[in-house]
């Protein structure tokens, strides 16, 4: 049985929730392996709407384990929350729910920063959630982070917490200018919310290892998308962690040569939230028509996203980053009745044609995007559950991108629902085999 990796292919957003569900119900223990609270996962099930920001996509299913890796980042009092609204729907979390000990844990001092440093920063801002996800994982490569594990220890959690405390308040106080939040009750709470947990704390690694042996279905599931990565990314515009396959390596202690196939989600045009280049990004009116037409606003914040053509470059880019064997793609739908729709399929600069995807942030911002137009198509997809039932049109565009890839859209899904979904015209009916 393989372990199978689901990455975002874009700027996050792409609908990885509705795909990391659907393949968690042939799962047997699903893994995020990066970020923090500031994703949101979206799924809709029996018309009822579920956002996850912490816990796995496969929460919802019976006999699925769900991990959250050493990679993410975990704010205990989000996370509590987020159990309680699923418990009181009627999901039995504590059966299904584990949590790496070795994973970093968000306190208010990180999220108190994150504000400061945003408005620090003016003009050069960089769009953060302010959850305090990118000052935890400063902490965590200084070396001066707190993990889960360390809190269950008192005398290891309070020393540490102590020295932490001391050196937040000097900052937000003396550099920011600001008055430090009051940490009185911060390491009473923090036990409590730990001890709440020990009886989910795992070493994850090891438990990956026991189902990879047993032959065990195992899916890793992406947080934010390629595009974000802190290393591949548009970097600084970029999230803290690692988000695409290379990740989960250090992100869940899994060995990357154990992974057997990786797929992206992608949608059938593009979207960014936040700041940072976005070269394929449109305007006015046509750029509000197509938000609309998505419902393009953040799962986890509710902000607007920015809404683009479907970029070639930097999926191509990503795609071969991942080493993807398979994309699929979501929000076809979308695109009826735009006419035409248009494709970057490179980026000029100064009359020059870029050879690929540049490291360089100003050139992003300067680029023109060559383009490729498209006819359209005005029906209704909503409803199609075979690729043969598209339009003409439709199918041509879903050729074009396979082509310009060079992967197989192994599947399309035109509509939230879980059944909204088929095939893609050289994918495979069965994921898991093939």
């Amino acid at each position: 049985m393989p372990a199978t990796a689901i990455v975002g292919l874009q700027w996050g957003d792409e609908g990885k929730g509705k795909i990391i569900d659907g393949l968690a119900a042939d799962a047997d223990v699903v893994v995020r392996y990066a970020g923090g609270n500031n994703a949101g996962h979206t799924v809709i099930v029996g018309g009822e709407k579920y956002v996850l920001h912490l816990i796995p996509g496969g929460i919802l299913h019976q006999g699925t384990l769900n991990l959250i890796g050493r990679g993410v980042v975990v704010d205990l009092a989000e996370l509590a929350h987020e159990v309680d609204g699923l418990v009181a729907r009627g999901v039995p979390v504590e059966e299904r729910l584990r949590i790496d000990g070795r994973a970093h844990v968000i306190f208010p001092y990180h999220r108190h920063i994150d504000r400061c440093v945003e408005v620090w920063r003016g003009e050069g801002r960089i769009g953060t959630t302010g959850r305090g996800i990118g000052p935890t994982y400063a902490d965590k490569v200084a070396r001066t982070g707190i993990r889960l594990a360390d809190i269950l220890r008192p005398e290891l959690f309070e020393k540490r917490l102590h020295a932490a405390l001391a050196e937040k308040a000097a900052l937000i106080s003396k550099v920011y200018g600001q008055v430090p939040e009051d940490d009185a009750e911060l390491y009473d709470q923090s036990r409590a919310l730990a001890e709440r947990f020990r009886p989910l704390i795992v070493d994850g690694g090891r438990l990956l290892s026991q189902a990879r042996r047993r032959g065990e279905c195992i899916l890793f599931e992406g947080a934010q998308g390629s595009m974000l990565d802190l290393d591949a990314g548009t970097y600084p515009y970029v999230t803290s962690s690692w988000t695409g396959v290379w990740g989960i390596g250090g992100g869940a202690g899994f060995p990357p040569r154990a992974i057997d196939r990786a797929l992206a989600v992608s949608k059938a045009y593009c979207t960014r939230v936040g700041e940072g280049p976005f070269p394929s990004e449109l305007y006015g009116e046509a750029g509000e028509r197509l938000r609309e037409a998505g419902n393009e606003y953040g799962a986890t914040t509710g902000r607007p996203r920015r809404c683009g053509w479907f970029d070639m470059v930097s999926a191509r880019y990503a795609a071969e980053l991942n080493g993807l064997d398979g994309l699929m793609l979501t929000n076809l739908d979308v695109l009826s009745g735009f006419d035409p729709i248009r494709v970057a399929v490179a980026y000029r600069v100064d009359g020059e044609t870029l050879p690929g995807f540049p490291a360089e942030t100003d050139l992003l911002e300067q680029l023109e995007p060559v383009w490729q137009e498209l006819p359209g198509w005005r029906e209704d997809i909503t409803g199609v559950r075979r690729f043969e039932d598209l339009p003409a049109n439709a199918k041509d565009y879903l050729r074009f991108l396979e082509r310009g890839l060079e992967v197989p859209i192994e599947r399309v899904s035109v509509g939230p629902g879980r059944e909204q979904m088929f095939v893609g015209e050289n994918g495979h009916e069965d994921l898991w085999a093939s």
